[in-house]
């Protein structure tokens, strides 16, 4: 309960269920009443450590410990301006350590450890990489702003379905109860027996609800939108042909021709006439299925076994004895 305090009126959650605990980004907490009584010209001081603050921007605090709500603050602030990405790199190690020195600059600000050396080498990495962090902020932005518009048009396309899901339910009531007067009606007035009337409306009922059941059952394929504004499903794609190269010749394959200083290795169908075969495992059903056969690994044993002998050396070139 000493966490959910307030460090200058002392008031708790014990005592005030109520009680809404607020922070600014020197990470100590003030309830609201503090808060309203301390800032109420809108500027003051922290309490604890008379760091100048402003009321606007004191916030209910999320977290039970307040270094993380002030973690929080540093990070955002920070990564503003470190708004660099992986495709700004030439390597992933230099990615790496760029992302290392964040985390220490927040480390540092966090836990109030060499404050001043951390502010400079952050405006002096703004100075260096103003036009980078520009551009990445823009780009930020404008992805958070189509990201905003697909949330937006998820959210009419939610709310107009759901105004077409009541008109429909409403729809459905009021074919209901005009069934339901016309059943009474009939049974009041007609002369017919009563029960062939009730079946025969019933009849009726069941009978619409199989056509309905046959209309919606097969339903054109909707695209599914996530949270993402991103959607799913059986759309229409224009192809386009391939473009066709007429240049130059076709390939024609040709078998390699295989050099050897020694003994031929054995041919494709001499493995099984020659007995190499028998040494080795036969394939599964499954491995013949993906096109492996036992061939395949006798023949690449025995190429890797005369491989030493395939290599020709290079024949010294006759002396010269001319003069």
């Amino acid at each position: 309960m000493d966490d959910q305090a307030c460090p200058r009126c002392k008031t708790t959650k014990y005592r005030n269920p109520s009680l809404k605990l607020m922070v600014n980004i020197c990470g100590h907490a003030l309830c609201e009443s503090c808060v309203d009584l301390l800032f109420l010209k809108g500027s003051g001081s922290c309490p604890e450590c008379n760091v100048p603050l402003r009321r606007c921007n004191f916030r209910v605090q999320l977290f039970e410990d307040s270094t993380v709500e002030k973690e929080v603050d540093i990070r955002k602030r920070v990564l503003r301006d470190f708004n660099k990405k992986e495709e700004d790199f030439m390597s992933l190690k230099e990615y790496n350590d760029y992302l290392e020195e964040v985390e220490c600059i927040i480390y540092n600000l966090t836990n109030n450890i060499d404050v001043i050396e951390t502010n400079k080498r952050i405006e002096q990495y703004k100075k260096e990489n103003k036009e980078m962090i520009l551009r990445n902020k823009i780009k930020i932005g404008k992805e958070e702003l189509e990201l905003e518009e697909l949330l937006e048009e998820e959210k009419q396309c939610d709310e107009i379905r759901k105004k077409e899901l009541i008109k429909e339910e409403q729809e459905l009531k009021k074919k209901k109860i005009r069934e339901k007067e016309a059943l009474i009606d009939e049974l009041m007035f007609s002369n017919a027996d009563a029960k062939n009337i009730v079946n025969a409306f019933t009849q009726s009922a069941q009978a619409a609800k199989e056509e309905l059941k046959q209309t919606t059952s097969s339903p054109a394929p909707k695209a599914t939108q996530f949270s993402t504004g991103i959607k799913f499903g059986r759309a229409q794609h224009t192809v386009y042909p391939m473009p066709k190269i007429e240049d130059g010749p076709l390939f024609t394959y040709k078998a390699p021709e295989v050099v050897v200083d020694g003994p031929e290795p054995p041919l494709w169908n001499s493995i099984e006439t020659t007995g190499y075969i028998v040494h080795m495992r036969p394939e599964t059903i499954e491995e013949r299925a993906g096109g492996y056969t036992a061939n395949i690994a006798c023949m690449r044993a025995l190429q890797e076994a005369f491989v030493g002998l395939y290599h020709v050396k290079q024949r010294p070139e006759p002396a010269n004895t001319d003069g």
